[in-house]
């Protein structure tokens, strides 16, 4: 297994580091600006349809669902959803989405734990839009404070912060992109088979209208054919993207796979899953990457134990005091 380790550029983790330019503080929560029809909003205008979002699901979710949950409040259409980031690692609207959980958590409104799950605080449960924006201020101005001092202090400091939001994830998908489109499907049968297909074939320039393979699902006593689609791709995925694949799967089986490097739009997602339609099932960028980080392939896991001790005054409690 390979131990190579991709670095991405400065200019990437420039980007990472660096939120969208925002709208000044007193535009924060505006939604009534006049936008054309592939104009995404600012971070600042999301961190309230995120919230809210957030309460709507039961005060938890994953970023998939809050995604999807503002996606549906706030109407925008597959055009708004296919804008993506000038690297093309993932639509607009998900880097837009990322800052506003950040600023969110920032001011405490959100947390998250370790399994990527974001839940409401008791501050979030409270927090009102004109408290919001002044803590959003507040917040603003101790970042900027803290990266002048670190850019001070030392030029080490500021790359360290750079490699902490450059995550695993995000050089695994740089790395995928440097394989060529035969490379990536012969990957993607490699990770077929390790999920236990079996006769998993690659058709290549073979392919019927898109079909890059096929392979064979065994589940108790039932087997069956499913066809695969191979994206190596910057950006987002749409619905045409997604029926046109069901096309090229008429005739030869009802199951579909379609994986790829970038996102699904929710108009692809909800085409996935029509109802009187063969079901496409979806694999993005973000669980393509827990595959292989589950199958342990080109990606090494390293379990680590960290102890973390704390006082409980209140234990002693019943004990009394003097």
């Amino acid at each position: 297994m390979s131990n190579h380790r991709v670095t991405s550029s400065q200019q990437y983790r420039r980007r990472r580091l660096t939120p969208p330019p925002p709208v000044p503080v007193c535009g924060v929560l505006c939604y009534n600006r006049l936008m054309t029809a592939t104009t995404v909003p600012q971070y600042h205008e999301l961190m309230w349809p995120v919230l809210t979002a957030l309460k709507e699901l039961g005060g938890s979710a994953t970023v998939k669902e809050m995604y999807e949950r503002v996606v549906e409040d706030e109407h925008f259409s597959e055009d708004q959803q296919a804008v993506s980031t000038k690297d093309g690692r993932m639509s607009e609207i998900e880097y837009r989405l990322h800052w506003a959980r950040t600023h969110l958590k920032g001011i405490g409104a959100i947390e998250n734990s370790a399994r990527g799950v974001w839940t409401v605080t008791d501050k979030g449960k409270t927090i009102t839009p004109d408290q919001m924006r002044t803590d959003v201020k507040t917040y603003r101005d101790e970042v900027q404070r803290r990266t002048k001092q670190k850019q001070v202090s030392s030029g080490a400091a500021a790359e360290a912060g750079d490699e902490e939001l450059d995550t695993w994830k995000d050089q695994l998908i740089a790395r995928l992109l440097l394989i060529p489109p035969d490379g990536f499907e012969r990957l993607t049968q490699r990770l077929l088979r390790e999920a236990g297909f079996v006769n998993v074939t690659v058709l290549g320039k073979s392919g019927d209208g898109g079909i890059d393979g096929v392979g064979v699902y065994r589940l108790s006593l039932v087997s069956f054919p499913v066809y695969f689609q191979c994206k190596r791709y910057k950006g987002t995925v749409t619905a045409g993207a997604v029926r046109d694949f069901r096309g090229a799967m008429a005739g030869r089986g009802e199951k579909g796979l379609l994986i790829t490097t970038g996102s699904f739009t929710k108009d692809a997602q909800n085409e996935a899953s029509r109802d009187g339609a063969p079901p496409v099932e979806l694999i993005d960028g973000d669980r393509l990457c827990d595959l292989l980080r589950d199958y342990r392939l080109g990606v090494d896991v390293r379990e680590s134990v960290e102890l973390e001790v704390a006082l409980n005054s209140s234990f002693f409690d019943e004990y009394g005091s003097a």
